[in-house]
């Protein structure tokens, strides 16, 4: 037990020397500038939010009268047209009917069968099922639902109560599933619903975003990350997010030059912030040198002692000199 103790303060001491060490070379590092320039380059203003893959109108099918599932006719993700046959079922009545004609035998089951034709679920609209509730052979109410349908899949951004405002009609989308991230795919805002959500005291706006196609892959409730354009592509002056700084005066500025040793600011008037680069509205012209502050750090050798390692008596620092 005691071994496994000094082990521990062993690393401990060599863990806190490493800090020690690094902390007096960190400050021996001093700062430093790598050199950009102002350039132009097409930008577009976005909107960035989450959402999810959602039927535009979802219709569940259910059942004109209680009864038994006889046949199913389709699965889901298969796609229907209007009035075509998605089951078979038998009313309760037939079902009691053909219950008793099969303990008569099959003649008497065939002929009841022709005779009482099952009820059709028959579909109410073209488009894709997207739910099966059923299984041959149970039994259902009124109220069970058999099928759920989706004329087309869409998506539903939630977008954040400062900034729907910048939302309109028309709107180009860029739509990447978190289940597909190398799959994006271009959509239009064309609806923008007028009820927001409170969660967690911040008001949310459903928007609504019609994909330019619908490939096989999406699936209702799949999230999703959304990049709405709300500004046309336009020429900007640019330069990195990193070179915007506070100058003495205390404006938003960026250092051009150093004058012994010391920077040179220039004030500027900053727009959008895209990709880790900002717009320069006021103060650079294109082309304009600037510097981007960082750290460069030159190795040096550690000095000093260890203040948590044991000194060594200097007769003993002498002896392991000659040992060498």
């Amino acid at each position: 037990m005691k071994r496994t103790i000094v082990v521990i303060i062993a690393a401990l001491a060599v863990a806190a020397g490493g800090a020690y060490l690094h902390r007096k070379k960190s400050a021996r590092a001093g700062a430093g500038y790598s050199p950009a320039a102002a350039s132009a380059q097409e930008i577009s203003e976005s909107v960035d939010t989450t959402g999810a893959v959602a039927p535009m109108n979802r219709v569940e099918i259910q059942p004109s009268a209680a009864g038994r599932i006889e046949r199913i006719l389709v699965e889901e993700g298969d796609r229907i047209k209007t009035g075509q046959v998605l089951a078979l079922m038998s009313s309760s009545d037939r079902v009691a009917i053909l219950d008793a004609a099969r303990a008569m035998g099959e003649e008497q089951y065939n002929y009841w069968q022709d005779a009482y034709k099952p009820i059709k679920v028959v579909a109410p609209l073209d488009g894709t099922i997207i739910l099966k509730n059923i299984v041959e052979g149970q039994t259902v109410g009124q109220s069970t639902v058999l099928f759920a349908m989706s004329d087309r899949l869409i998506l539903i951004a939630n977008v954040d109560e400062s900034d729907v405002g910048k939302i309109r009609d028309g709107q180009r989308a860029v739509i990447t599933l978190d289940a597909y991230p190398n799959e994006p795919v271009e959509g239009r805002v064309f609806q923008i619903l007028d009820e927001g959500v409170n969660q967690s005291n911040v008001i949310t706006y459903s928007v609504k975003i019609k994909p330019a196609r619908t490939p096989s892959f999406f699936k209702s409730q799949m999230t999703a990350n959304i990049k709405i354009e709300v500004a046309s592509k336009r020429k900007a002056l640019m330069i990195p997010s990193a070179a915007v700084t506070i100058g003495p005066s205390g404006d938003t500025s960026v250092v051009t030059e150093l004058k012994d040793g010391k920077p040179v600011y220039a004030k500027i008037t900053t727009g959008v912030d895209q990709g880790g680069m900002t717009e320069v509205v006021k103060g650079l012209e294109e082309g304009a040198g600037i510097l981007v502050p960082g750290r460069t750090y030159k190795a040096q050798q550690a000095s000093g002692t260890n203040p948590l390692m044991p000194s060594r008596p200097a007769g003993m620092r002498k002896a392991g000199r000659a040992l060498h």
